[in-house]
């Protein structure tokens, strides 16, 4: 289902002031610099893809705290919190959103998902989710949440959570998510999971972000040549 500009949750991203920024973290990051000094237009679903430490993580936790949600996870208005590690970003981003849009919003981190679970059975969620395998509990809790939040969907890192059955599951809660009228921003190094089918790919590293088909992502040429011949692969692997 296509959504009217009018409804999505979140057309655009600017930066509060584009001006130059301290030489610190995050600033410094490539991706980062490039968001403050040109904004970022979002479609009904974004896959930002890069390696570890570029930025990927820092971007979608940004979003989401500008958005209203809990850095660690949850719904708009979750007040579960463990140890603060978050950068300022978010102040430095303003959003633009469609004018008749849903201002509900839900983000998920596998990182902090442990803790996320001890808050929501304290809130006397109804699924014991520590009772279950770390991936199953993950996928049921989006299937929970699925009918009650109708918004903005952010993921960060799911993968972490899955198996590669998972995350196949996890693409069809997502269709599902897109069929009922939600935006998805999904931040991944899984090449699995970057296939979400008319999903806008924005890939980041030393370059700042830059939007490319999925044939063509350095994710996917790895994963394919580590396919054909692992143990060559790994001998030849410049990282």
């Amino acid at each position: 289902m296509a959504i009217d500009e009018l409804f999505l949750p979140l057309r655009r991203i600017e930066p509060v002031l584009p001006e130059e920024q301290a030489l610190a973290w995050p600033y410094v990051l490539p991706p980062v610099r490039q968001l403050l000094h040109e904004g970022l237009e979002l479609g009904e679903a974004s896959v930002i893809v890069g390696e570890n430490g570029s930025g990927k993580s820092t971007l979608v936790e940004a979003i989401a705290m500008a958005y209203g949600m809990n850095p660690e996870g949850g719904s708009t208005g979750a007040m579960n919190t463990s140890r603060r590690s978050e950068s300022g970003l978010h102040a430095q981003l303003k959003l633009h959103r469609g004018a008749a849009a849903s201002r509900k919003g839900f983000f998920l981190r596998a990182e902090t998902m442990h803790n996320f679970y001890t808050y929501l059975e304290a809130s006397k969620f109804e699924t014991m989710l520590h009772e279950r395998s770390h991936g199953e509990s993950f996928l049921d809790l989006i299937a929970e949440r699925i009918p009650h939040i109708k918004g903005l969907w952010i993921f960060d890192e799911p993968e972490s959570a899955l198996s590669l059955g998972g995350c196949v599951r996890l693409l069809r809660l997502m269709k599902q998510l897109r069929e009922l009228g939600s935006q998805i921003i999904l931040s991944t190094h899984s090449p699995v999971l970057a296939v979400l089918p008319g999903a806008n790919i924005w890939e980041v590293g030393d370059w700042g972000m830059r939007q490319t088909p999925y044939d063509q992502l350095e994710l996917v040429r790895d994963w394919r040549a580590c396919m054909a011949d692992p143990r060559q692969f790994i001998d030849d692997y410049p990282g």
